[in-house]
């Protein structure tokens, strides 16, 4: 990073220490972004009310002016990445490394499980069920019939398939690998605009903000999910074993949570993460079966490729829907907003995890590979929902009144043998996928205080605890802190956002420059430019 450092031989007279834990840390970003968490729990704790009012006015300003945008960004995404993937620059060895620094299933293991979270259990039993009882404005049409069921899947796989996958790592992947292992750069938000500011941007105000901000954006999108899991579990705990669903309880399991991914972090990529994601996928995998077998089999095939098929033929149509404002903001673009608001950081971890992979393999596997696998998932558990709910109309959507999500998995789940274990199992697998995020998280968090990717795991134990204590202040007023603080990273969502546009001209030239250096492309192709070079 010599290249980027500013020269300084000045001494400093009577300068405070700095704390161990906190060398090599970038104060401004860490003062920044964990002081605004903190204001944040405060003020909910003093006025919810008044916050919530906040935060609702802010976010359907961002979906109204910026959901156009967003959906036009995460299309072109999801497509230069394919054709980067297909052409001449597919074989680019991308990281540094000859080979891959993690072996294929480990990689994907912990690809799956960082990026599906919480949402791959109870949003998999919930949004399907949503779609089937309201129709989505494109389909339309009667609930209650097999078609309804086909169309409710379809845009379940639309919010959480090709365009949610593409964002978070495929275009901003290329960037980061290239500018942080092959430049030297550090591994920081504001290395994606460093082609086009260069040099300023990693050493002036403006990139301290970004920093802060896409910081800000990924602790509103965790904390949101572990304050969640508190309120869920203990909810399931109660409608399985009459355990009192009160503070206490959701108390005990956000600590057993935040041991488990904070302990994971501490240890590494190499160790406690890969550990946790195979686990995760252990235990899915286990529970794909058993549904497979013992449930809804033939129905959850016909979904799944009836559904995909509408997904497919109607994907451009649904990408770029703009005809009902409302629904969209509450759906289509309320995703969109939570997944750019992840997509720095992720993109960060995606590229600490996929050294010596080529664009191809990088690329296929996050944007194709992983998306089709997510698909299959909701089929199996949302869809098994829809094929009760035909066939006893009531038993899943009265339960599931009012978007009770956690009463959704655990009214599918009671319509399997042996429902109670598999209930259990199934909130046991909400905690792990919940935890393989936070413990990513936590990680490229720190990354992005000490700017490489191996931070102190001080750092790593502050950043997890401290999310983790929010998670509890917030669920302390109810599920309404909870809430407002999921709705915020729709509104970070929105400078977020801005940071990630040039990855979809800055990511073909840098891949273009490296398919030339390693010899895979004519040399007459155009430069990347001096910025990058």
């Amino acid at each position: 990073m010599s290249d980027i450092a500013l020269n300084s031989t000045a001494v400093c007279i009577d300068k405070p220490a700095t704390p161990k834990w906190l060398e090599g840390v970038d104060l401004s970003v860490f003062m920044i972004s964990g002081g605004a968490l903190l204001l944040f729990a405060v003020l909910a704790l003093y006025d919810l009310g008044l916050v919530t009012g906040w935060v609702n006015d802010a976010f359907f300003i961002a979906t109204r002016y910026f959901g156009a945008y967003w959906q036009a960004l995460l299309l072109l995404t999801f497509v230069i990445a394919l054709v980067l993937a297909v052409g001449r620059t597919g074989p680019v060895v991308l990281g540094g490394l000859k080979t891959p620094e993690i072996p294929t299933f480990k990689w994907l293991s912990i690809l799956m499980c960082t990026l599906l979270a919480g949402g791959g259990v109870f949003w998999a039993a919930a949004e399907p069920m949503a779609h089937f009882v309201s129709p989505p404005p494109l389909f339309g049409g009667d609930t209650g019939t097999t078609d309804a069921a086909y169309n409710a899947l379809a845009q379940s796989f639309m919010h959480w398939g090709f365009l949610a996958w593409a964002i978070l790592g495929s275009l901003t992947g290329i960037v980061y690998m290239y500018l942080h292992y092959e430049k030297g750069l550090p591994l920081k938000p504001r290395t994606l605009l460093y082609p086009v500011f260069g040099d300023k941007v990693m050493t002036s105000w403006l990139g301290s903000a970004v920093d802060a901000m896409c910081v800000i954006a990924v602790v509103a999108g965790t904390v949101g999910p572990i304050g969640f899991l508190g309120l869920q579990v203990s909810f399931g705990l109660e409608a399985l074993f009459g355990i009192p669903d009160t503070f206490a309880t959701q108390l005990m399991i956000l600590a057993v949570l935040i041991a488990i991914y904070t302990l994971s972090a501490i240890s590494g990529v190499n160790k406690g993460i890969q550990l946790l994601s195979r686990t995760n996928i252990i235990l899915s995998g286990l529970l794909i079966t058993y549904i497979l077998v013992f449930g809804p089999t033939a129905f959850i095939f016909k979904g799944f490729f009836n559904g995909f098929a509408l997904y497919l033929e109607n994907f451009v149509q649904m990408a770029t829907f703009r005809e009902d404002p409302q629904w969209l903001s509450w759906w289509t673009v309320f995703f969109w907003g939570w997944f750019l608001g992840y997509g720095p950081l992720m993109a960060m971890f995606v590229a600490r995890i996929s050294r010596g992979r080529t664009i191809r393999q990088m690329v296929l596997m996050i944007s194709l590979v992983a998306p089709v696998i997510t698909c299959f998932w909701f089929t199996i558990i949302g869809g098994s929902g829809l094929q009760f709910e035909m066939l006893d109309p009531g038993v899943i959507s009265e339960p599931f009144t009012g978007l009770n999500m956690p009463a959704a998995l655990i009214a599918i789940t009671q319509q399997l043998p042996l429902g109670t274990l598999i209930s259990v199992l199934f909130l046991i697998l909400t905690t792990l996928f919940v935890a393989t995020t936070g413990d990513s998280m936590t990680y490229s968090i720190s990354m992005v205080m000490t700017g490489h990717d191996s931070p102190q795991s001080s750092v790593r134990v502050f950043w997890g605890i401290i999310m983790g204590v929010v998670a509890a202040l917030l669920i302390s007023v109810g599920d309404g802190g909870v809430s407002a603080l999921q709705s915020f990273i729709v509104v970070t969502a929105v400078p977020v956002s801005l940071v990630l546009l040039p990855s979809l001209w800055s990511a073909p030239m840098i891949a273009r420059k490296m398919a030339r250096e390693q010899g895979l492309c004519p040399a007459g192709l155009k430069s990347v430019g001096a910025t990058v070079s």
